[in-house]
């Protein structure tokens, strides 16, 4: 039963749920959004897959400046210790 009749404490099989209205409007602003940009719905477009087949050694371990901030930081967490 809800309270005096109040429309958010209606059962889930009486009427729909909050979050579904949340879900339509944000679908619908979203749609909007896209029509003023000019992009497509991407429901209207083929599911594609893109592959990347070419990997390339990067290297390891920090630059020069990112081991000078760590040493760095480790001296004050140490100095902060003391």
């Amino acid at each position: 039963l809800g309270f005096r009749g109040h429309f958010s404490t209606k059962s889930r099989s009486y009427s729909t749920t909050l979050g579904a209205l949340r879900q339509v409007r944000a679908d619908y602003r979203a749609a909007q959004q896209r029509a003023a940009l000019g992009l497509p719905d991407p429901e209207d477009e083929e599911a594609t897959t893109l592959t990347l087949a070419y990997w390339s050694y990067a290297g390891h371990g920090h630059t020069p400046g990112e081991s000078w901030l760590a040493a760095n930081i480790r001296r004050d967490i140490q100095h902060n210790r003391e």
